[in-house]
């Protein structure tokens, strides 16, 4: 990611589109040399940008910098360089294919973590374990199909990646203020022509489409758009992040922690979840950049105006490198969790009573009490239970007091009968087959349609 935001590979680009430009030019009739091309070709990645900076201080214009050092290298193609065109056709274009091979990359990051996670629910499918709603014990669901969760915002947003790579048009060969009047003059005021030209070089460029109409430059509500995708990694690895850090508050996940590795410079006993805070801190980075895209598309009055040229080379390329450093941190983290099935269980087994709290009144009704009655019952000793358990009780008695009732025992409802109930299997649902059907359906085929590659490779550098 770092190299496709390079002035290396963005300036290259320029001079690929100027050479593709100058290409279907001569195709449809302009007198530029073959040579001209030739010395084109030769020279699209040798950019001299000392040569580049030392114009740049003559010029104070950034492309007509690039125009005049490419020229030095191609002095027969220097007339042609730029023909017809403005800035934004290079800067324009440029961007957009840099955005769509960023989408690409961290496409290819995503894969890398839902890999990661599908490792971990396989593994940990029918772990029961406390599920919470409102951050409060609710009913139980397990350690693998919690996971499969952060895997559901991950498929969603490797969806919104790929249509967004499939449908981002290019900008095309519009002239100054899109018109393109100074296409029409080249072409002596033959339309088909100045048509023909976009359509050939969106397809050197290899895009399927371009703008039908545009200013100066493309709408801006590309990069909204583009950031917005970008914005909803970065929120569904947040929710990774946010949701590590207080399972690792509860001892019940930790993420990595090396041997030697310090959690703190004066408590030597910590252990902090600092890669997951570091998803959160870039994360929130990321999402603060998505509504500023907007912003910049609100305000270009007319064909453009420049006060959005500073602002997108800042949040463009930042919230791709953050987004690309967020998703190798996610899967870093996936790919070494540790789980810690006692604490775990001795949380269940806190709560899990409570839990089976409907099923002693089905049980108790069966055995002929109202159900009604019963319900204040259970309610009445529930809150003394959970009162006890925070003021140092060293477990749950909730059953034992329910078996001393004397309702109860009018029923004939047992302590045994009563701790039947307290399997944590029984409370989980179809969460393991859960588990098992989204890796087999929906997870399994993305793994399967793409390689192991470099992103699952990326060391996390602290």
């Amino acid at each position: 990611m770092l190299e496709l935001w390079s002035p290396q590979v963005r300036h290259g680009l320029w001079r690929r589109l100027w050479l593709a430009l100058a290409e279907a030019e001569r195709e449809l009739g302009v007198p530029i040399p073959e040579g001209a091309l030739d010395e084109m070709r030769a020279h699209v990645d040798d950019i001299d940008f000392a040569a580049v900076a030392a114009y740049e201080r003559r010029f104070r214009h950034d492309v007509m910098a690039h125009v005049h050092a490419f020229g030095d290298v191609a002095p027969t193609a220097r007339p042609y360089i730029h023909l017809g065109a403005t800035s934004a056709y290079v800067t324009d274009n440029g961007d957009l294919i840099q955005m769509r091979r960023g989408l690409g990359l961290l496409r290819d990051k995503i894969v890398a973590a839902l890999r990661a996670l599908a490792d971990f629910a396989r593994e940990w499918r029918d772990l029961p374990t406390l599920g919470y709603t409102h951050i409060q014990p609710a009913q139980l669901t397990t350690v693998g199909k919690r996971a499969t969760l952060w895997m559901q915002d991950l498929l969603l947003d490797l969806r919104d990646v790929d249509h967004r790579m499939s449908t981002l048009p290019f900008r095309g060969v519009k002239g100054t203020t899109g018109t393109q009047a100074s296409f029409l003059a080249i072409f002596d005021g033959d339309h088909e022509k100045v048509r023909e030209l976009d359509r050939r070089v969106t397809a050197k460029m290899e895009f399927a489409t371009s703008l039908p109409v545009t200013g100066q430059t493309y709408t801006r509500k590309l990069d909204a758009q583009v950031l917005d995708v970008v914005s909803g990694i970065a929120a569904s690895a947040a929710k990774f992040a946010s949701d590590m850090r207080v399972l690792q508050a509860f001892g019940e996940i930790e993420e990595p922690f090396e041997k030697e590795q310090i959690g703190s410079s004066a408590m030597a006993y910590k252990r902090n979840p600092m890669r997951a805070e570091r998803i959160n801190a870039l994360a929130r980075f990321v999402q603060s950049l998505e509504p500023n895209a907007n912003q910049t598309h609100a305000v270009q009055f007319f064909e453009r105006t420049l006060d959005d040229s500073a602002n997108r080379r800042l949040a463009i390329p930042e919230s791709f490198l953050a987004a690309d450093a967020i998703l190798v941190l996610l899967t870093n983290v996936a790919a070494g969790l540790e789980v810690h099935p006692a604490r775990i269980r001795r949380r269940v087994d806190d709560e899990l009573p409570f839990m089976a709290t409907e099923e002693i009144i089905v049980r108790a009704v069966r055995a002929g009490g109202d159900r009604q009655a019963i319900h204040e019952v259970i309610r009445g000793h529930s809150v003394e239970a959970a009162r006890a358990v925070k003021d140092g009780a060293p477990r749950n008695d909730l059953l034992e007091r329910l078996a001393g009732d004397a309702g109860f025992a009018a029923l004939g409802v047992s302590l045994d009968d009563l701790r039947l109930t307290l399997d944590p299997a029984r409370f989980v649902g179809r969460a393991p087959r859960q588990v098992d059907e989204f890796l087999a359906e929906e997870v399994g085929p993305v793994l399967a349609a793409h390689a192991l590659g470099d992103a699952a490779r990326e060391e996390v550098r602290v």
